[in-house]
């Protein structure tokens, strides 16, 4: 047998002397660059177990040999600018109580920096998130952060609380001692003890990595993009940095005037999202697991690391981060998708399905030679066929070592040509349009794939609106911002009414056949009648020639409304199918 042994130490800390370590720089988070995750209710509850007495979970922590460059949470300036513990469990813990004992920013969902604000009743020993009507009221104390940032003694601080108190009414020495006694335990939450496990240095990544992606404490699974993104933070920082820049800025339009950014509507990429890209077109590799040891320069036949296979191996990826990263290409590559008619991103039903493809294109255009032109017309094509049969929704991962595999002996135009028409041929025979899409139209999801591909194909051959003549590629414009939405699903056949002849079941109600966008101002219009009753009004203006071509774009059976309800799914159904057919070969 091995001889096994365990990798890691216990460690004991009291919370002073973590946030002592983290602000003289032994303990170091590395930058992750993802943004503050917890709520603040669960900062509150945080605060609220260690008040108690509760317990709060393990830290983990890695020992440190590597002295690139680690950002680590805290100030500038640190006495010790290396790192001896990076944090792999932990961080959102360790996080909101230096951001509150601190009075430091974090960052929300759209990179924008705010202060945790939390607040605290000493009358009742209770915790709250600051709000307004906590802010004017003299029984709280709005910011505990103020408490450690005043440098004031536990007795001024509880003087000049009374003394506010006061002012609004009477406070008895019961009250006095209970509101001395309930400050003194939130300030003796700065000695809450924590156990933290010290993983040993000599530990390999791989191992390390395993740990890493069990962890799953705090409610936020940690994955292999972290683990890996971990790594940069270590030896190549200003990659990590680049990668947050650029996903940051995904969310922040671009004013008249300014230099263009990656913002666009269709996705905003996180950064483990940029990082997959590069590593498909640095080392055609869609499985991270298998990405440590390379970024970690090991050497696979001597199975031993070396700083300059490290290096090399760092220096492909900067130079595919680099393309990743280039405004021009992610500016043209999102401007296919727009092209192939999705236009907004509520028609974009998975974000692999666009990461995968903009490795795919990538690597069309810098390993194949593709022609610009060329690939525009590929690429469009190509992420239609990825989102109508959902390519990279179901094992993503594997989907995609699979078509690496196959592009990593490619280098030419005509060879990258094959492999998509090869891919697109195995997949869509004849019977795919006359039992696979109809089938996949039975569903009540209105983020079902195949019917977005039918808006999609709507926008993209720049049709009308059902009973209007404005084109739905308007009107479904995300630049556009009008007090409501112009554009809702309509019932064809309306709830109410179905309900009337006996049909309850909603998933029957709301199947994807019985819906059309049409203007909400005749969907107000409609209400609940009977197609058959409000179809005659709405007849009245449009011509013959005009009804029968807006039967024909939006799949309607001729004399639809009179139709028995299954019938009618059914029947739509496999018209939709054909107008998606027409639409994707158009593409030839």
């Amino acid at each position: 047998m091995d001889n096994m042994k365990t990798c890691f130490k216990k460690v004991d800390y009291d919370l002073v002397g973590l946030l002592e370590a983290i602000d003289i720089g032994d303990i170091g988070l590395p930058d992750i660059q993802r943004p503050f995750v917890w709520t603040n209710t669960k900062v509150r509850d945080l605060f609220d177990s260690m008040y108690k007495g509760f317990p709060v979970g393990m830290l983990l922590f890695w020992e440190n040999n590597n002295s690139n460059g680690i950002k680590t949470i805290g100030i500038d300036g640190k006495p010790h600018t290396i790192p001896h513990l990076l944090i792999i469990d932990g961080q959102q813990r360790l996080t909101s109580l230096y951001a509150v004992f601190k009075g430091k920013k974090v960052k929300n969902k759209f990179y924008k920096e705010y202060n945790i604000e939390i607040a605290f009743n000493p009358r009742l020993g209770k915790f709250e998130v600051t709000d307004a009507t906590i802010r004017k009221d003299p029984d709280w104390i709005a910011n505990i952060s103020q408490l450690w940032a005043t440098g004031f003694s536990v007795f001024t601080i509880i003087k000049n609380y009374l003394k506010k108190l006061r002012e609004k009414e009477d406070i008895s020495d019961e009250e006095e001692e209970q509101i001395a006694h309930n400050m003194d335990r939130l300030f003796d939450v700065q000695k809450y003890p924590f156990t933290a496990l010290e993983i040993s240095a000599n530990v390999e990544e791989e191992s390390v990595s395993d740990i890493f992606v069990r962890i799953n404490s705090e409610g936020v699974q940690l994955n292999q993009a972290d683990f890996i993104l971990t790594m940069m933070s270590v030896y190549w920082d200003e990659g990590r940095a680049d990668l947050e820049e650029f996903s940051r800025l995904s969310f922040i339009p671009t004013k008249q005037g300014e230099p263009p950014t990656s913002f666009n509507h269709l996705i905003n990429p996180a950064p483990d999202h940029l990082l997959r890209v590069a590593i498909a077109l640095g080392f055609y590799r869609s499985r991270l697991k298998s990405v440590y040891q390379i970024l970690r320069g090991k050497d696979v036949q001597t199975n031993e690391y070396s700083d300059e296979l490290r290096n090399n191996q760092f220096n492909i990826l900067k130079e595919a981060q680099a393309k990743v990263l280039n405004l021009n290409n992610w500016t043209q590559f999102i401007g296919n998708l727009v092209g192939s008619g999705f236009r907004s991103d509520k028609l974009i039903t998975s974000n692999n399905n666009v990461i995968y493809s903009y490795a795919t294109y990538l690597i069309a255009k810098y390993n194949c030679g593709m022609a610009q032109i060329e690939l525009d017309k590929l690429i469009s094509r190509w992420f239609f066929f990825v989102n109508l049969t959902g390519r990279y929704t179901v094992s993503p991962e594997s989907e995609m070592e699979k078509d690496l595999n196959k592009l990593k002996t490619i280098r030419d135009q005509e060879g990258f040509k094959n492999f998509i028409e090869q891919e697109i041929a195995e997949k869509i025979t004849p019977d795919f349009w006359k039992f696979t899409i109809p089938y996949e139209l039975i569903t009540s999801s209105k983020r079902s794939p195949v019917f977005n591909a039918y808006i999609a194909t709507l926008i993209r051959m720049n049709q009308p609106v059902l009973f209007s003549f404005k084109k739905v590629a308007d009107l479904f414009d995300p630049a556009i911002t009008t007090y409501k939405n112009p554009l809702e699903l309509h019932h064809l056949f309306p709830r109410a009414y179905l309900e009337r002849k006996g049909i309850k079941e909603t998933t029957m109600i709301n199947q994807v056949a019985n819906y059309a966008y049409i203007e909400w101002t005749h969907n107000n219009g409609i209400s609940d009648d009977a197609p058959e009753k409000y179809i005659p009004e709405i007849r009245k203006h449009f011509t013959e020639i005009e009804w029968q071509d807006m039967h024909k774009i939006h799949a309607l059976p001729e004399n639809w409304q009179n139709m028995d309800y299954e019938e009618f799914l059914q029947a739509r159904r496999d018209l939709i199918a054909q107008r998606i057919k027409e639409g994707f070969e158009a593409f030839k």
